[in-house]
């Protein structure tokens, strides 16, 4: 630990959105200090994500953050010569009913007008790119090419490396205890191990958001539900997009799966009513529930055996897009949490953004992007995509 107390800016997580985003305040000249309170780097939700990256949103802002994200990552091993697994595979949506049909159609006309190569594919051809779909009854479905996946922790790992290099620091297993405000304006922060004296805090806190607004007294409407996942044994590659089915059915909304570079296919499921709280424990309700789905979408998946299943939060907001921007109550606090489970996909586009916020450099499309993920928006409409 070095003696440094003063810094630019303090970021609270350091996770999908925090690390990231310490290294583009580097890259700015920003001095960042990074606090978690969890043992290292993506520890906290990005630890349990699966790692599909889209900007197949409905969302205009998130459209955005995706294809920057996207942009970042995959010339990532070209930039910076490190390997975080992307795979340009493409994200599939099926429809097997004219309602996922007509939902997916409608939502081609935001996606074009903001320049996504995403096309509708009627049966025949959409069997051409994912062949062991089950032919029964598919409609067909969109195919986003340019969308991908990549490894969380290797992504979240390189970011952290990267900030490191130009200068940030991190510091883990220090749990916030206040953030100090005088005049309205931040002044420090406090840890169970330091006090740390800055004029700009980040909330990048992921499911933990609400508990660091209320040192601020604010009342961020973020709350985490539990999703579950699981990873198979290792198989020859047969599979490059991600597939999405977004029937609902008793006990979750939709569900989606991946092949791993390393041959694994990785999955997760949306439950139905969602299951509010930080609880992490398994349940023996959900592998039932995704083989029974999964292996109706395609029959190939019958005999391969699932390796693990864990659960992670996502954190939640009332219409599914993330709460960023600065505080009008407090002058140096700053948002960035409500994910939704999507932090991966928009962690580095909003970093950039972030940087660019916080060293008083917004572009034009910059400040319509902060419009419209507000924290002070009326949340009126849904995420289609969430």
């Amino acid at each position: 630990m070095t003696g440094r107390e003063t810094y630019d800016v303090v970021v609270i997580g350091a996770g999908s959105v925090g690390t990231p985003t310490a290294l583009f305040l580097a890259q700015a000249g920003a001095s960042v200090l990074v606090v978690d309170a969890l043992p290292s780097v993506g520890q906290g939700a990005n630890k349990s994500a699966i790692g599909g990256v889209r900007a197949t949103h409905s969302d205009p802002a998130k459209i955005r953050l995706g294809r920057r994200t996207i942009e970042i990552i995959s010339t990532w091993e070209q930039t910076h010569g490190q390997d975080i697994e992307w795979r340009s595979g493409g994200y599939v949506f099926v429809a097997y009913n004219p309602r996922e049909e007509k939902l997916l159609k409608d939502l081609l006309v935001i996606q074009h007008r903001y320049g996504l190569a995403i096309e509708w594919l009627d049966a025949t051809a959409l069997l051409d790119v994912v062949p062991d779909l089950n032919p029964r009854g598919l409609l067909g479905g969109t195919h986003s090419p340019h969308d991908g996946h990549c490894s969380p922790l290797l992504a979240c790992h390189a970011f952290y490396d990267a900030a490191r290099r130009l200068g940030a620091a991190f510091r883990f297993g220090e749990a916030m205890t206040g953030i100090e405000v005088r005049e309205g304006r931040v002044r420090a922060v406090r840890t169970d191990k330091g006090r740390y004296k800055t004029r700009v805090v980040l909330n990048a806190a992921g499911p933990w958001a609400r508990a660091v607004g209320k040192l601020v007294g604010l009342d961020h409407p973020v709350q985490p539900d539990s999703h579950e996942a699981g990873v198979t044994e290792p198989v020859a590659p047969f599979l490059d997009p991600m597939v999405v089915d977004i029937r609902p059915v008793p006990g979750s909304s939709n569900y989606y799966f991946h092949q791993l570079a390393s041959g694994q296919l990785t999955f997760c499921i949306s439950p139905q009513p969602p299951i509010v709280g930080e609880d992490c424990r398994e349940t023996s309700a959900f592998l039932p529930m995704i083989a029974r789905r999964m292996v109706d979408l395609m029959p190939r998946l019958t005999n391969l055996r699932v390796r693990r299943t864990w659960r992670g939060l996502y954190p939640m907001t009332p219409d599914g897009s993330p709460l960023v921007g600065w505080s009008e109550e407090v002058e140096g606090y700053a948002m960035a949490i409500g994910m939704c489970g999507q932090g991966v996909m928009l962690g580095p586009g909003l970093g950039e953004l972030l940087a660019r916020m916080i060293t008083d450099r917004l572009t034009l499309e910059d400040h319509e992007i902060l419009e419209i993920l507000s924290p002070y928006r009326e949340f009126a409409a849904q995420e289609a995509l969430k």
